[in-house]
């Protein structure tokens, strides 16, 4: 019978800039009585990475730009709020009341540059994503190995809205030594027919399955770990969240925001 196990690392610190995760992680898992395999797979919120890599910032110590200021005043935001977006954001896709959709310099669409203040201390504060979290992934996947001896995949994760859909889903936005996809293209299907566009994100369904267990709110649980799918992590290779991003030339939406 087919199965996959997921848990959640239950007393995990509130983490502060420069902690060794990789460390906190085996730890914690130690103490919740979990010993890394070959094969499992680590999903943790970006919010953990964002922390230790010190992307916190206070509102009080930006200075808006006119653009800022302009943007601000059309969507109801604080103009400081608003210029922390532009300072991550590539392009701005659309802007309207309370929202300001961008492609953030990380290649992912968002709203507001995935800035928040939600789980973090200070009403002041807000929390910018990883500058650059496919490497932060790989800095921690090195680290993990480094401390088990065990291979072991990574995705850091954040929580999207979708087009078309209601509610937010979480997403892949960082990985390291497992495959974003499993590609059934060129395969044939129960009656023999031939598959020719099924590529499944499978990064991104992990994501989704480990957000059932971590929650939005109080339950503290940043870390989730599956075990089952070793498949995933098999001839993963040199592997990047920008392999999910649809290029500029595939992108039917293209110029109708």
């Amino acid at each position: 019978m087919k199965s996959f196990t997921v848990c959640a690392l239950e007393d995990f610190p509130l983490i502060n800039s420069g902690d060794d995760l990789a460390e906190i992680t085996i730890e914690i898992a130690t103490k919740n009585g979990i010993a890394f395999e070959d094969g499992d797979i680590i999903v943790i919120a970006q919010k953990v990475f964002s922390k230790a890599e010190n992307r916190v910032f206070k509102l009080k110590d930006i200075t808006p730009s006119r653009k800022a200021e302009e943007i601000a005043k059309s969507i109801g935001k604080n103009p400081r709020f608003v210029e922390l977006v532009l300072a991550e954001t590539k392009r701005i896709l659309k802007i309207s009341r309370d929202i300001l959709l961008v492609e953030d310099k990380r290649g992912l669409v968002c709203i507001n540059a995935g800035i928040d203040k939600s789980n973090i201390r200070g009403l002041d504060n807000f929390v910018l994503l990883p500058e650059n979290p496919d490497a932060s992934a790989e800095k921690y996947h090195a680290r993990i190995k480094e401390l088990t001896g065990k291979n072991i995949g990574v995705v850091i994760c954040d929580t999207y809205s979708r087009p078309f859909r209601r509610g937010q889903v979480n997403f892949a936005i960082g990985l390291a030594g497992i495959k974003p996809f499993k590609d059934y293209r060129g395969k044939k299907d129960l009656f023999g027919q031939l598959l020719k566009v099924k590529n499944i994100a499978v990064v991104d369904e992990i994501a989704c399955a480990a957000e059932l267990l971590m929650g939005q709110a109080t339950e503290a649980t940043p870390v989730v770990i599956l075990r089952g799918l070793k498949e995933a992590l098999a001839l993963a290779g040199k592997s990047s969240t920008r392999d999910l991003q649809i290029p500029s030339a595939e992108d039917l939406f293209k110029n109708t925001l």
